[in-house]
């Protein structure tokens, strides 16, 4: 699968709210593209992820101009306005709304399996304002994946969230190899830092059980569990606001 923006922009001239811009994701090659001002960012995640039509440039899925490919195919991580979950809301709290609106479990056994399986057991209770920058790009890129049709990402400026660039690229690379197509928007400090790492082997051959987010192999799953088993009520320590949705 391979996702491609041909100079895609939004409206004209130097202040234009999103300057044209190139920029490739396939599986195993992720992409990065830079763009600055405040609300850059969310336009170009948007536009990349089939929410909106760019002014100009094309959008492509695997060669074909498809939006509802792209939209179905992708989603929306971390997006500042429209995919970004309360900062105050704890890791098991995004992690319970978001398994319900996957159609999965979300009861706190559940939530305490997934977390074990992406190694935040330990930061069950931290709330998303305090959790280090890679882990939470784990945790909701791991999240979005658990969503049906969702092959790819768009994961909007990590860096703004502080931390090492390094790190959180190391969270993208390990998607990248289980064969996860990841866009990342992000800064021109960041995308120059990115460059400037070691690009690590993110090797050729499609691998099944690799590519498996968590939940779906045969160790761990998620059942969809009826709303009025008392088994699947959230407890107090995950139930979570419906507003705080980082689903896009």
């Amino acid at each position: 699968m391979r996702l491609e923006l041909d100079q895609v922009a939004l409206g004209d001239g130097p202040g234009a709210p999103l300057p044209a811009v190139s920029v490739v994701a396939d599986r195993r090659a992720p992409g990065f593209v830079a763009v600055e001002t405040e609300g850059a960012p969310t336009l170009a995640s948007l536009v990349a992820g089939g929410r909106m039509a760019p002014d100009r440039g094309r959008v492509t899925l695997d060669g074909s101009e498809d939006a509802d490919a792209v939209r179905a195919s992708f989603a929306l991580v971390d997006t500042p306005t429209v995919a970004e979950p309360f900062s105050t809301l704890t890791v098991a709290q995004v992690t319970r709304e978001e398994l319900a609106l996957a159609g999965h479990r979300a009861d706190r056994a559940s939530v305490a399996e997934f977390l074990d399986v992406v190694g935040l057991t330990e930061h069950r209770r931290t709330r998303l304002a305090s959790l280090p920058t890679e882990l939470r790009v784990r945790l909701l890129c791991e999240l979005a994946l658990l969503r049906p049709g969702v092959e790819g990402l768009v994961l909007t400026s990590p860096e703004r969230h502080g931390g090492d660039v390094a790190a959180w690229l190391g969270v993208v690379h390990d998607l990248a190899r289980r064969g996860v197509v990841v866009l990342t928007v992000t800064g021109v400090a960041a995308l120059a830092t990115v460059r400037a790492l070691p690009a690590p082997d993110l090797g050729e051959d499609e691998d099944d059980d690799a590519e498996a987010a968590p939940g779906e192999d045969e160790d761990t799953h998620f059942d969809a569990r009826p709303d009025d088993d008392p088994a699947a009520r959230p407890d107090d320590d995950t139930a979570a606001p419906t507003p705080g949705s980082s689903r896009s």
